[in-house]
């Protein structure tokens, strides 16, 4: 007998919303893995936190009932043999370098356009994007054709698509100075990977949940400043941060103790929030449930 089931995959490939829809279980919630409503009644609650979802502002996209964890809905654990965060790049490479490593299809025209205006603010700067749909030709020649109508040359985007083992994924990290998130859909475990790494990110806090999940994870490790609440701020942010080497780096040799120290890797801190929001589902449940 189950009295709490959990979704972790919504409206995604080989997802199982047919037996949530039938109401296996007295309380349903959904979770992570896909940032948005489930769209039926059989699912009671969204749990995610006051960053994510602000109180007032995004009700209206859900069906569900909005469950805020006090100390984020993030969780990240860093994997163990994860590289050393490296020294600033731009001290020896005499260039800023820009990166997103979020999936390709997050990268749309409001955003090549609004990276190629801080590409063309910082003319020695490059950007790297990482994403396994890269491994087409087709797709690196768009996405040069794209920043090429903005005045980048694609020699200054430099585009991988995969790397041997997820060691070597996150020491790319180590080349990158700083990170530029999407929007209107926000990375995820990208920018939990970023931040690992020492690399600061800068965010658009958007309207929804998935436009917002940088902002729920640039507050849980104290890095407010980063998030943009307009394009013309986004650019002025990574524009100056780009611009202030002091800054990166102490950014960078800080943020890995930042980050440990954060409620974001602290799973006993979020196992407790889990709890209590649980506790609080099945004690409602139960005074509106019929007595035997």
């Amino acid at each position: 007998h189950v009295d709490i089931l959990v979704d972790l995959t919504g409206h995604t490939a080989n997802n199982r919303l047919q037996v949530f829809a039938r109401k296996p279980a007295p309380v349903q919630v959904a979770y992570l893995g896909y940032p948005n409503t489930r769209g039926f009644t059989a699912m009671d609650y969204w749990l995610s936190d006051a960053h994510a979802d602000p109180p007032g502002q995004t009700e209206r996209f859900y069906v569900e009932k909005i469950v805020r964890l006090p100390h984020g809905f993030n969780c990240y654990r860093p994997p163990a043999d994860s590289p050393d965060v490296g020294d600033l790049p731009a001290r020896a490479t005499g260039h800023i370098t820009f990166a997103s490593f979020n999936n390709a299809a997050k990268v749309n025209a409001r955003v090549i356009a609004l990276w190629a205006r801080i590409l063309n603010a910082l003319p020695e700067a490059r950007l790297i994007m990482k994403a396994r749909q890269l491994a087409d030709s087709a797709a690196k020649a768009n996405f040069h054709r794209l920043f090429e109508q903005h005045g980048v040359t694609p020699e200054r985007v430099e585009m991988i698509s995969w790397v041997p083992s997820s060691t070597a994924h996150l020491e790319l990290y180590n080349r990158i100075d700083i990170g530029l998130d999407c929007f209107p859909y926000n990375g995820h475990t990208t920018t939990c990977e970023a931040l690992w790494m020492g690399v600061p990110v800068i965010t658009l806090a958007g309207l929804t949940h998935a436009g917002r999940v940088g902002v729920s994870l640039l507050s849980q490790v104290g890095l407010g400043e980063l998030i943009a609440d307009t394009p013309e701020v986004y650019a002025e942010l990574a524009v100056a941060l780009a611009r202030d080497l002091v800054r990166l780096e102490t950014l960078r040799h800080g943020l890995r103790d930042r980050v440990t120290q954060s409620p974001l890797t602290d799973a006993s801190i979020i196992t407790r929030s889990f709890e209590a929001a649980y506790r609080q589902m099945w004690r409602r449940w139960c005074a509106k449930a019929p007595h035997a």
